[in-house]
């Protein structure tokens, strides 16, 4: 299945979607996702969350008009304002699925008795966590939940934000990157622990004579029948790798010996800043 995502608290790139999707008029071979819940302070800059219903329809209006559709297939929430109870939330979106305006709905960084409380009152049909070999998180709880409720586990970042490939991201890569340059795992001094700490991976990526990032993905979807990875690129070179792990049927042998290789733990520093740490909700 083929998702593209969109969302109100990305930038620019992300207008070109936009623009190939108002082409389409409505008709296209890609299931969309799109997510509203994050916003901006208009006069201080600062981030903030806001799940009441004006704010998730308007932002949802906003997206249909941008991409000239009817209707997308899976809205997120894309993080839980706490001012606002779960279940009162599920309730509003239950109504943009009346409305016609999606097809189904699903929250971002949840923890699993949020998902368990919003499933009491309407399935969801996806949460989205960030899962793969260096942030296993999910893992505990989570995933389990999401096989309960019949509930898809949407893993972003599933390559680890670069780590977990052949070509990870150089100190100048990082420091070009506003993401990735006050991130704990990519500053300096535990972006090169963590280069060295992945190296078994790629190696044995070569032993297997797969790219490593195929092997990342082929690992993070061989841990549930639930789980969805959602990879991103701007390389056709690097997406064709990570298709070629989406293929994979990797052995029971082959999983356990990258567990070997990359334990659990084994990532220096967390996956977010404090900044960004803030609405993730944290359940382990």
């Amino acid at each position: 299945m083929s998702t593209p995502r969109t969302s109100t608290a990305w930038a620019c790139p992300k207008r070109r979607s936009y623009r190939y999707l108002a082409t389409c008029k409505g008709e296209t071979p890609f299931h969309i996702a799109t997510k509203a819940g994050i916003c901006r302070d208009p006069e201080t800059g600062a981030r903030g969350f806001d799940n009441s219903p004006e704010h998730l329809e308007a932002e949802l209006d906003k997206s249909l008009l941008r991409m000239g559709l009817e209707r997308v297939d899976l809205f997120y929430v894309h993080r839980r304002d706490q001012r606002h109870e779960i279940e009162a939330v599920t309730e509003f979106l239950a109504t943009l699925i009346a409305k016609g305006k999606i097809a189904s709905f699903g929250f971002s960084e949840i923890a699993p008795t949020s998902l368990q409380r919003a499933a009491a009152v309407h399935p969801v049909a996806a949460v989205q966590s960030e899962y793969s070999l260096q942030t296993r998180a999910p893992e505990l709880g989570l995933i389990q939940a999401c096989e309960a409720l019949g509930t898809a586990l949407v893993a972003f970042s599933p390559v680890g934000r670069g780590l977990l490939s052949d070509t990870p991201p150089t100190p100048g890569r990082v420091a070009a990157s506003a993401f990735l340059k006050d991130n704990p795992r990519f500053i300096p001094g535990a972006l090169e622990r963590n280069i060295a700490a992945s190296q078994p991976l790629r190696e044995l990526a070569r032993q297997e004579g797969v790219a490593t990032a195929s092997l990342a993905i082929a690992w993070v979807l061989a841990q549930s029948d639930s789980i969805f990875a959602i990879p991103g690129t701007r390389s056709t070179a690097h997406f064709a790798e990570l298709v070629a792990g989406a293929g994979m049927t990797p052995a029971p042998d082959l999983l356990a010996e990258i567990g070997r290789r990359l334990p659990v733990g084994w990532c220096h520093g967390a996956r977010y800043s404090a900044a960004r740490a803030v609405g993730p909700e944290e359940y382990c």
